[in-house]
């Protein structure tokens, strides 16, 4: 009697390959892709600069809302005055004495 001849396994050999190309994809895609690691990892950066400068902007809000506040008609900071009215329009005292 002759022995059954067994057929090459190409079916396993192609699934095989098949998945070892889905998870090399995956793979790849989970580390380099557009929502992958080093995608999070520039988010996150750009996250922390971006506090910083906001913060920065609060601060600079802050002192500005101090300074309207100090030149307002409730509370009149006559130093500040002083120091606007010469700094934009350039005005002296008469007994002041200019040094440049």
């Amino acid at each position: 009697m002759s022995r059954p001849r067994s057929k090459p396994a190409y079916g396993v050999i192609v699934y095989s390959a098949v998945a070892f190309a889905l998870a090399a994809y995956f793979t790849f895609a989970a580390v380099q892709g557009d929502y992958g690691l080093f995608s999070r990892i520039q988010v996150e950066a750009e996250v922390d600069d971006l506090t910083v400068e906001r913060d920065r902007l609060a601060d600079q809000v802050a002192q500005m809302r101090n300074k309207t506040r100090r030149l307002s008609d409730d509370y009149l900071d006559l130093d500040l005055l002083d120091e606007q009215a010469r700094k934009v329009l350039g005005l002296l005292r008469s007994d002041e004495i200019v040094i440049r």
